[in-house]
């Protein structure tokens, strides 16, 4: 039996390597809320260019990223349209409404990716009586959509709607990176018509925590002051920035072995009787199990107790996200595992 934890819950369980520790230890710092750590403004100068925009700030968190987006683009009572699989309506505790006071109005996108004619659909006609449609959302790669790739059209489409009718439009970056080493199509273009967007270095880029929120100036400047409210401000934060210079260095083009790992794990889990596997665009691979007679927590369960993790998302629906830390080899254990778990039912 395998015995070392193969764990394939979510790319942001990698940890960060011996070379980025290194990286991390040397960091120059200063006091990153006066703008005075050299670390942290290099990465975000890196970051505003590899995204095309004009500045960029550096956040604790992606949920952080896309909250403070949302209070700068939005007033209470606006609403944002988004597809209804994106993160800030399932995975953000409410923040949007709590924070912002803004409304979603999601639209159904087909593996959380939507088009020109949905958003046209889902903007508010004028008046006292409805919402204020104010922000376009989406989330590049789409997570419950099984780390789907938005077509650039389908980017430029929904922008471009989005534009004609004066509405800010937004990205969540989370997995772009992912996205840009799988469509070959660079960041920038891919950002090129969202008022702000985001990278987040802890998932597949493989550092310990981080992300950077880009946009213009001006947006920026807001941003700050969202921050600053938010309790944001990290003191010196080169030490973790490090980290983020170091993936954008070594840890971008080795997302193609995630990708690589994610399609033999899910070939291997097709050919088990009473999985059904979905489509695979990066490194997240959700199946089903029902046709096992199990549940995904049932399924889930059985594959703990032989050292694999993923997650239980209902319905029978598991996903498994490969990364950093889950080499190609460790894939035929948890195939092994998963074979062992659905045999044991029969």
């Amino acid at each position: 039996m395998h015995n070392t934890l193969i764990d394939l819950y979510s790319d942001t369980r990698t940890r960060p390597t011996v070379a980025m520790r290194r990286a991390m230890a040397e960091a120059e710092v200063g006091d990153e809320q006066a703008s005075e750590d050299p670390t942290v403004n290099e990465l975000v100068r890196r970051v505003a260019l590899l995204l095309g925009k004009e500045d960029a700030v550096f956040l604790p968190s992606g949920t952080m990223c896309n909250e403070i987006a949302i209070l700068v683009h939005c007033r209470a009572g606006d609403e944002i349209i988004t597809d209804q699989t994106s993160h800030i309506i399932n995975f953000e505790g409410g923040a949007p409404a709590a924070l912002a006071g803004a409304m979603i109005r999601p639209v159904v996108g087909r593996r959380g990716i939507f088009g020109a004619a949905d958003v046209e659909a889902a903007i508010r006609p004028g008046g006292r009586h409805a919402p204020p449609t104010r922000l376009v959302e989406v989330e590049q790669t789409a997570n419950l959509g099984g780390g789907a790739v938005w077509p650039k059209e389908a980017l430029d489409g929904v922008t471009g709607v989005a534009r004609r009718h004066g509405l800010a439009t937004h990205m969540d970056g989370a997995r772009l990176m992912n996205a840009v080493v799988a469509s070959g199509i660079g960041a920038a273009e891919q950002a090129a018509g969202f008022d702000s967007v985001w990278i987040d270095f802890s998932k597949g880029l493989g550092c310990p925590v981080g992300v950077a929120l880009a946009g213009s100036k001006a947006f920026i400047a807001q941003a700050w002051r969202w921050k600053q409210r938010l309790g944001g401000a990290m003191r010196q934060a080169g030490i973790i920035a490090a980290a983020g210079l170091y993936a954008l260095d070594h840890h971008v083009t080795r997302l193609a072995d995630d990708h690589a790992a994610a399609q033999a794990l899910a070939r291997g889990l097709a050919e088990i009787s009473g999985i059904v596997v979905e489509p695979v665009d990066t490194n997240i691979v959700y199946f089903n199990v029902s046709g096992t007679g199990m549940s995904d927590a049932e399924f889930v369960a059985g594959l703990s107790q032989r050292h694999v993790r993923m997650g239980a998302f209902g319905g029978g629906r598991i996903r498994a996200v490969t990364h950093l830390d889950v080499p190609m080899s460790a894939i035929p254990h948890a195939l092994a595992a998963a074979r062992a778990v659905a045999a044991a039912r029969r």
